[in-house]
């Protein structure tokens, strides 16, 4: 068995898209997966599961959102595997002062990630972003709502791409292993 993390885009912002953590947990265990768990209250659960590409995990979970919660949000799947080369290969994470305002963005593939990355304005300092294998890194150490880059992957690209900031991902990388 594999482990994987569904990362829900959008749910439990304001009013909108309100997603009950137990509810998702329940859909997942209906769609076969096994030791599912939720992580805080923002789209993120751990699961079990065979067989099928991170990929093909997402497309099934975002069908079952649609057909079983009424909820049409993007969803993107990562391995454990994943998961774990993502977080060892930040290369902000030591000059992250505040793991909150160090955002992780995922894809959910190398080619969205490139025309993400090639799609974000012009970074100014303090500010600063790396591009990596699986995700870009954005450390915004005056606050995401004061930076461009922040504002763009958090808005605009909502469609291709989600969002965590550092401590949510240290948080479910350590809940993988």
């Amino acid at each position: 068995m594999t482990r994987f993390v569904a990362l829900l885009r959008g749910i439990n912002v304001g009013r909108a898209k309100r997603v009950h953590m137990a509810e998702l947990r329940k859909l997942l265990e209906k769609l076969g997966y096994s030791t599912v768990q939720t992580l805080l209250n923002s789209g993120n659960a751990v699961f079990e599961s065979t067989g099928r590409s991170p990929d093909a995990h997402a497309t099934r979970i975002r069908a079952a959102l649609a057909e079983t919660l009424g909820i049409e949000v993007p969803v993107i799947v990562k391995s454990s595997k994943e998961m774990a080369a993502i977080a060892a290969e930040n290369p902000l994470a030591a000059v992250a002062t505040d793991p909150s305002r160090l955002l992780v963005a995922f894809t959910g593939d190398s080619t969205a990630l490139r025309t993400l990355a090639a799609l974000l304005p012009p970074v100014k300092a303090p500010d600063q972003v790396a591009l990596g294998e699986q995700a870009i890194y954005l450390w915004c150490p005056n606050g995401i709502l004061e930076s461009r880059a922040a504002k763009a992957l958090l808005g605009r690209f909502a469609g291709t791409a989600t969002t965590r900031n550092w401590a949510t991902v240290t948080k479910i990388t350590s809940v993988l292993r």
